[in-house]
């Protein structure tokens, strides 16, 4: 056991009492309680875990507790505010970019630290973006039309 591990999650501070090895995705699901980051590999290949910390896209299946302390992690529940789907969701729905959903977490968490950092993306862009981040149902092309909306829509936020 640690002697505890400080950081927040989705806005809200939290101190786990727990072995500073365990990896984050277990912490989120099992300790907290948040069920966007999914299992998928375990190894940090496949994306369905994704999460942000401080702002950038990490997996975390691989992330240790104690890489995360003291720092900020945004979940897939954190992007959205008041019951409201942040942009990067609400153009996921508006495509349908989902058959299955289970990759759709690392999908718009990945989707959402690309368009910070990249916010006029092109198409070529968005697929480089996306190509670590596993789909195997196919919706591939619902899911770039549902970045470039969301790029589009975060424009129209920001008054461009």
């Amino acid at each position: 056991m640690s002697a505890g591990t400080s950081l927040v999650v989705n806005g809200q501070a939290h101190r786990l009492d727990l072995d500073a090895r365990t990896p984050l995705l277990y912490v989120l699901r099992n300790d907290l309680e948040l069920n966007g980051p999914k299992y998928g590999c375990g190894l940090g290949q496949c994306g369905a875990c994704a999460v942000l910390v401080d702002g950038v896209a990490a997996r975390s299946c691989v992330l240790p507790l104690q890489a995360v302390a003291g720092r900020s992690v945004t979940t897939l529940e954190g992007l959205g505010r008041d019951g409201a789907p942040d942009p990067v969701q609400r153009a996921f729905i508006i495509e349908e970019a989902a058959q299955c959903g289970y990759c759709l977490n690392g999908m718009i968490v990945t989707a959402h630290a690309f368009l910070a950092a990249n916010p006029s993306p092109t198409e070529a862009e968005v697929r480089e973006a996306l190509r670590f981040n596993l789909c195997r149902c196919g919706t591939h092309v619902e899911i770039v039309r549902a970045v470039m909306l969301a790029a589009r829509l975060l424009a129209e936020d920001r008054g461009g």
